[in-house]
Order: C-alpha cells, then sequence, then structure tokens
C-alpha cells in the first residue's frame, strides 16, 4: 500500500472518469514521492474502492435483503422476526462509537477493516454450515431462525466496530469537490451489479434441485468469497493513519511519517484531544442538527422499509424470482440516477435535493395501497413503483453521504461518523421494531396502515433539513438559476 498526503483529500479537480490531478493539490512541499506517483495512488485508490462497492455489494445481497428475507419466509418467520432481522443492523450501530475510538488508537485504517471486517464477514459460514445440518435433520426451523438472528447480530455488531473508520478512510481519500460525482460512479457500480446479480440468483436460488434452502446455502457461500474479496481491493487504497490525520488536521501532512509508539507527549495529546472533541460536538450546533435530521428520517423510513418485501412474499404470494426481478429495476433504476444526482448535488449542494426529492421518496409508501396480485399490479404497477422508488431514493441516499461529509470537521473525523450512526440506528431500529408492532396489529389495518403512517412521518422528517446550512451551499436564487442552467444542458444533450 502506498501512502500520500492528507491534504490530497480535497484537491482533485473534478473530472470524472478521466481523474485530472493537478500537481499543486497533491504535493507539499515535503513529500518524498514524486507528484506522479502520488497522483497514481489517488487514482488506484479510488478504481480499488469502486471495485470494493461491487464485491462487498455482491455480499450485502446475499447475506441481506430480498434473498433472505425469502429464506425466513421459507422457514416460516413472522413479522416480529422481520422487525428484529431490520432492527439488528441498526440497533449495532450504537457500539460506532467504541469502534471509532479504537481505530483512533490504530495506525492503519487498512488493518483495522481487516480485522473487522474480515471476522465479521467469515462468521456466515456458521450459517452454511447451519443449513447443512438443518438438511439433516440434526436441526428444526426455529433453531435455524435463531441462528440466523444470531449471526446477523454478530456480524452486525463487528462491522460496526469498523464502519465510522471506514468512512473516515473514504472521506480522506475522495476530494469535496469530487464527492457527488464519484460516490455516483461508486455507487452506480454498487447498483449495476444488484441489477445483475439478484435476478439471477432469485432464479437459480427458486430452481436449485435440492431446494431453495439448500440453493441459498450456496450463494451465501460465494457470498462470503465475495466480502473477503472486497476486503483485498481495500489494500489498493491509500493508506491513512489516524495519528496523522487527527494531529495534522487542515495541514499537509505525509502519513508514511506515523511513530507506533507513541511516546508520553502524545498520550496526553491524545486525552486532550478526547476531550475536546466532546466539546467540540456540543458547540456545533450544524451538526447536531443534522443529527436531528438525520435520526427522524431514520425512524420514519424505517417504520415500513422493511415490510414492503414481506408484503409481496408472504401477503400477496409472489414468487421470488419475480420479487428478485422488480429488485432489479428499482437497482437499474438507482444506477441510472446516481450520476445525474451526484452532479447536480456539485453544481447545487446536497440540501434543495434532499428537500424535493425526499417529498418524493416520502410519499412512495402511499402509492402501496390497494396493491394486490392481480395482472395489471404484478406487471405493470409494481415495476413502475419500483423503478420510482429507484430513481428517487438515489438522490436521497448520496445526498445525505454527501452532507454528512460535509457537516463533520475533518479532526476525529470518525467520532462523528459513528455518532452520527449510532444515532441513527437507535431511531432506525425504533421504526423497525414499531413498525413489526403496527403490522402485526388488526386494528390498525396491517401492512397498508402501517405504509400510510410510514410517509406522513417521512414528511414531517424533512422539516429540520430547513435549519441545517450547508457548507458551500447555494442561496435559493443561484440555486434557481443553477437549476435553469443545468436544465438547459441537459435538453441540448
Amino acid at each position: 500500500m502506498k501512502s500520500l498526503p492528507l491534504e490530497t483529500a480535497t484537491s482533485l479537480a473534478p473530472k470524472i472518469p478521466q481523474i485530472a490531478i493537478s500537481e499543486s493539490s497533491v504535493c507539499s512541499p515535503s513529500a518524498s514521492n514524486s507528484p506522479a506517483l502520488k497522483k497514481d495512488a489517488i487514482r488506484t485508490s479510488l478504481k480499488a474502492s469502486t471495485l470494493d462497492a461491487v464485491f462487498v455489494g455482491i455480499f450485502s445481497i446475499t447475506t441481506g435483503g430480498i434473498l433472505l428475507s425469502h429464506f425466513l419466509v421459507e422457514l416460516g418467520a413472522n413479522p416480529i422476526v422481520f422487525g428484529m432481522l431490520s432492527s439488528i443492523p441498526m440497533v449495532v450501530n450504537l457500539i460506532q462509537p467504541l469502534g471509532a475510538y479504537l481505530s483512533e488508537l490504530t495506525t492503519s485504517r487498512f488493518r483495522y477493516s481487516l480485522l473487522t471486517n474480515g471476522i465479521a464477514r467469515s462468521l456466515w459460514l456458521i450459517l452454511v454450515i447451519g443449513i447443512v445440518a438443518f438438511s439433516l435433520g440434526q436441526i428444526n426451523t426455529h433453531h435455524l431462525i435463531i441462528l440466523t438472528l444470531v449471526i446477523v447480530l454478530l456480524s452486525h455488531l463487528l462491522a460496526g466496530l469498523g464502519s465510522a473508520s471506514w468512512v473516515s478512510w473514504i472521506a480522506m481519500i475522495v476530494p469535496r469537490q469530487l464527492r457527488g460525482r464519484y460516490f455516483g460512479l461508486r455507487n452506480s457500480a454498487a447498483c449495476l451489479t444488484n441489477l445483475i446479480y439478484v435476478p439471477i440468483v432469485g432464479f437459480l436460488v427458486s430452481k436449485f434441485p435440492g431446494g431453495t434452502l439448500q440453493g441459498y446455502g450456496v450463494f451465501v457461500l460465494f457470498g462470503i468469497l465475495s466480502g473477503i474479496t472486497s476486503i483485498g481491493c481495500q489494500y489498493f487504497q491509500t493508506d491513512i493513519n489516524p495519528q496523522i490525520q487527527n494531529s495534522c488536521a487542515g495541514q499537509s501532512c505525509d502519513v508514511q511519517h506515523t511513530p507506533h509508539n507513541p511516546s508520553e507527549s502524545v498520550l496526553l495529546t491524545r486525552f486532550q484531544q478526547d476531550s475536546s472533541v466532546k466539546t467540540s460536538i456540543l458547540k456545533n450546533s450544524n451538526f447536531l442538527m443534522f443529527l436531528f435530521y438525520f435520526s427522524c428520517w431514520m425512524f420514519a423510513f424505517n417504520l415500513s422499509a422493511p415490510y414492503f418485501n414481506l408484503y409481496m412474499l408472504d401477503t400477496m404470494k409472489l414468487d421470488v424470482s419475480l420479487v428478485t426481478l422488480y429488485s432489479s429495476l428499482q437497482a437499474g433504476a438507482n444506477l441510472l440516477m446516481l450520476i445525474f444526482w451526484g452532479k447536480l448535488s456539485d453544481k447545487i449542494g446536497n440540501r434543495p435535493i434532499l428537500i424535493m426529492i425526499g417529498i418524493l421518496v416520502a410519499i412512495a409508501p402511499l402509492f402501496w395501497l390497494g396493491i394486490s396480485a392481480n395482472r395489471f399490479d404484478m406487471w405493470v404497477w409494481l415495476p413502475l413503483l419500483h423503478l420510482y422508488v429507484g430513481g428517487t431514493s438515489a438522490g436521497v441516499d448520496l445526498c445525505n453521504h454527501n452532507m454528512q461529509l460535509g457537516v463533520v470537521p475533518v479532526k476525529q473525523q470518525s467520532i462523528y461518523f459513528a455518532i452520527t450512526a449510532a444515532a441513527a440506528g437507535v431511531s432506525g431500529a425504533l421504526g423497525t421494531t414499531i413498525g413489526g408492532f403496527i403490522a402485526q396489529n388488526p386494528a390498525n389495518g396491517g401492512l397498508i396502515g402501517l405504509f400510510a403512517i410510514s410517509a406522513f412521518f417521512r414528511l414531517l422528517a424533512l422539516i429540520p433539513l430547513v435549519f441545517i446550512k450547508e457548507p458551500r451551499g447555494l442561496s435559493l436564487i443561484r440555486m434557481i438559476q443553477t437549476l435553469w442552467i443545468f436544465r438547459r444542458k441537459v435538453v441540448q444533450m
């Protein structure tokens, strides 16, 4: 792995896909490496991160989403189990502040990621063994459901320990001016993987000779191998030393000159930094407002998000291959729109997009009202609905991520990211859990009633966005002017 000055994190000229890097933007006067090597290191890092997104996408698709949901439906799981399945990855985000603190004591983002994510992804081998044991009659469906939930819990706990460190790492590698377009490109690669992989696996699992459960076990094994490969891709990303990142925030520092045995003065400085970061967070009103908005949004969004697949698989009794086809359509729409949202966010900022597109995402659950298993809904309405959701959610997900990177200071970044993830995780898990109980109660209208309630709370969650100040954001008049110019360019294309 190569190291480069931290100064590069905000200094690439925005040009996709050929990323142009100016010599002055990547070099400090004291740097020992040549400018060309530094440019190549950045380009290699961005390419490696994109490949990482592809392989980790395969792992995530296999061990979550529609495939895992169908696996549990086949085992006879009820909505409470689905609520737990969706809430566990969010609840365990409470451990992210601890993970962020531990990561700041290390000297390598890559080695920390290898330790946490490597073990987390390897744990899914236990589920493969459990499926084999179930096929041999050694355990029953109840035991397999419990085993699945335990693996999900332990895997996400370990991944949660490394999540904030990874976000801080990628934030230092990707320049501020390029974030919208690069993350749009990176997410597009992940969506393309989803578009191709999900329908193929869904079809193969449904037609597997030994049964769908055994078929899922085979692809879990393949997903684990893909997850380990994604960590291998991270090896080619420029490593960042947290010690230098925190001590040289805003300056030009070479991460390769890092003491592996901190002296007493360094330890004292670290203690002072731990105390000061708490104070800076409490005084950062803009970050606290973003934290409040994001927590509200995660609560409202997850009231219903985990239950759309359950509605199609359990209530409508649709075949898993058809549901995976809908998921691939959603991924395709996401893929097509990500680059557009990325370029637009670089021009007008993230907050305007979140407000405008957030309203469209907020009312999406209302479009599920009245859907049944008739031909029109199955072959017209549901495909259109998934295209709509994929195109709009692409903008919200991308801009939420980019806004978080914008409101968080460089110093002690991982601590801020961990706090955001923990707060959003708790609120999202609370939303999922409450959603499960609402869906279980016929007096509330079941899943259909839940969808209507979720739309109302999603709209309310957008209100705090008005009070967030986005760095380098445009004024209302300037935003309208930029949108008009942007629209004319799109029409001319």
